[in-house]
């Protein structure tokens, strides 16, 4: 395995003081945005963009624009804009635990890893003829994905407006430079204050499922127009637990569980409900675990799987160590509810003894190429997803 070389290995104390100046330098070395996005000095959008649609005022911001944190210079932290793709077999560069963010839509699979999104955090692209963005916030562990909007006849287009929200990323567009804080999926400060983004379900799990899964998807390569070490991780040690968030802000933190536990977070309607990553693996049987429950009064199954590493543990990510993923399914298959067990083997249904993977199909078994519906949700460590979901229920320990 390949090991960092020792300047690499600072503290995350270290990092914490050195982040700003630290990726600022890193940017100048590829290829950036520069000054398309908003300016760091300001709060919020600059209404006489030329981009912009015209408003007879802008909104008022939907969040109180000093707690917004400038670090960088807008785009800083460069957007992969025109990205590329390898066929799976051409894939010479991912460990097969290191994770990926997998999305499926319009029948195109691809994966984007961590390795590469850890440094540029946004690509814009267009997946099934859907245009997206996949989002990914190396301080709350977040990949998100969303559909890009034409608003006024402008499709939107994000980067990172070097600005953080409670540690979590702010994007900007490039149309109206509004501000959206990527746990909200939604603008908060700009022309287009209060617009919402539609979510597109994406899991973070190992290559090496995933490319077991989808041997003819596509992965985003590495020729991203950027130099940059890929495979290192710049946000080492980051994620120990019970360390506390960078630019948090003066928000109380939730102590309900540790700031950087890993939860999968789901929004059902009003009701929110955090799957611990700890209570799903402490049920784990041969790698495998499954819980259920009832969220928003929907039937919700969560698989978990051990063989995934933390994408900001170690200093080069392969390195890291195995916090395994999940999956968030509705268990309704042909208008039957199934109930799930663990097994050795993987995840069994009861009713029919078919087998099931990570990605909610059927491997094996009477239902064998059936698949549960997705339901969005989100990786997230603990602290993000109680900031901004504070009437949370946590599996396991409330009600």
């Amino acid at each position: 395995m390949k090991t960092a070389p020792p300047a690499h290995r600072m503290p995350f104390v270290l990092l914490a003081s050195l982040l700003a100046s630290a990726l600022l330098l890193v940017a100048c070395s590829g290829s950036g945005g520069g000054s398309r996005g908003p300016s760091a000095a300001s709060g919020g959008a600059s209404p006489s963009s030329s981009a912009a649609p015209e408003k007879t005022a802008t909104p008022a911001p939907l969040v109180d624009p000093s707690e917004i944190v400038s670090l960088l210079a807008p785009d800083s932290i460069p957007s992969i804009d025109h990205p590329t793709f390898l066929p799976v077999p051409e894939v010479d560069f991912l460990d097969p635990r290191e994770p990926v963010i997998a999305i499926d839509l319009g029948g195109v699979a691809r994966a984007y890893p961590a390795q590469i999104l850890v440094w540029h955090e946004i690509v814009n692209d267009l997946v099934g003829g859907v245009p997206v963005a996949i989002t990914y916030c190396p301080l709350c562990n977040t990949g998100i994905a969303f559909r890009r909007p034409t608003i006024d006849g402008q499709l939107l287009d994000f980067g990172t407006s070097g600005k953080l929200y409670r540690s979590n990323l702010v994007m900007y567009d490039r149309q109206t430079q509004s501000l959206w804080p990527q746990a909200l999926g939604e603008a908060v400060i700009g022309p287009l204050t209060g617009t919402k983004l539609r979510l597109v379900p994406v899991q973070m799990v190992s290559w090496g499922d995933w490319k077991a899964e989808h041997p003819d998807g596509s992965v985003l390569s590495r020729d991203t127009g950027a130099s940059r070490p890929y495979g290192e991780n710049p946000y080492g040690g980051y994620d120990r637990p019970d360390s506390s968030p960078f630019a948090f802000g003066g928000a109380a933190i939730d102590r309900r569980l540790p700031p950087k536990a890993r939860v999968v977070g789901v929004q059902v309607g009003d009701d929110v409900e955090a799957f611990p990553y700890e209570a799903l693996s402490a049920r784990g049987l041969g790698g495998w675990s499954v819980v259920t429950d009832r969220v928003g009064r929907h039937d919700v199954v969560v698989f978990w799987k051990d063989g995934t590493v933390s994408a900001v543990d170690a200093p080069v990510i392969a390195d890291s160590r195995d916090v395994g993923s999940t999956g968030v399914f509705d268990p309704t298959v042909g208008g039957r509810i199934l109930t799930f067990r663990a097994t050795s083997g993987g995840i069994v249904d009861e009713q029919t003894g078919s087998t099931w993977d990570i990605f909610g199909r059927a491997a094996s078994g009477p239902l064998a190429g059936e698949e549960l519906r997705p339901i969005v949700s989100t990786e997230s460590f603990w602290f993000d997803w109680a900031a901004f979901h504070p009437d949370t229920r946590i599996f396991g320990t409330d009600g």
